[in-house]
């Protein structure tokens, strides 16, 4: 089931399921990006593997770009919230683990093209030395919650 309802900035969301809610607590500063708490009650979660930058015959996309392989991380979660009859506005959670740091600026901007940016999902984001494979750069894993069938 979903609502239209208002924002506390007064921005209108529609589409957002109601057994999920956003909270930026006051006392926590502000989240660039990421929301500090998500609650949700009733429902199914469905819990995706750490996606990285495969196409479907399993070759790397984008090697040493780590944008076009961000894109591909994203429309592997896509595909994989699909299969279960989700979308990105069901995700509550995504861990990001990076070789790059530096890169966040690129991972935001892919990232919010995907993501509710009005209530982005909360987030955790690690620097590793390196993954399961040399060439790639990024891996997301991620949870949803989709309303009681």
């Amino acid at each position: 089931m979903m609502d239209e309802y208002l924002l506390e900035e007064g921005k209108i969301v529609t589409d957002q399921p109601t057994n999920i809610r956003f909270i930026n607590p006051p006392a926590i500063a502000p989240a660039p990006g990421y929301t500090h708490v998500v609650e949700v009650t009733r429902g199914r979660t469905i819990y995706i593997a750490g996606q990285i930058a495969l196409d479907q015959a399993g070759n790397v996309v984008g090697p040493h770009d780590f944008r076009a392989q961000t894109r591909q991380v994203f429309e592997n979660l896509k595909a994989a919230l699909a299969a279960v009859g989700a979308d990105f506005t069901h995700v509550v959670k995504l861990n990001m683990y990076v070789v790059d740091i530096s890169q966040l600026l690129a991972l935001r901007e892919v990232r919010d093209s995907y993501v509710n940016t009005v209530n982005p999902p909360a987030s955790t984001l690690v620097e590793v030395r390196k993954l399961a494979r040399e060439e790639l750069l990024i891996e997301i894993e991620a949870v949803a919650h989709l309303p009681e069938q």
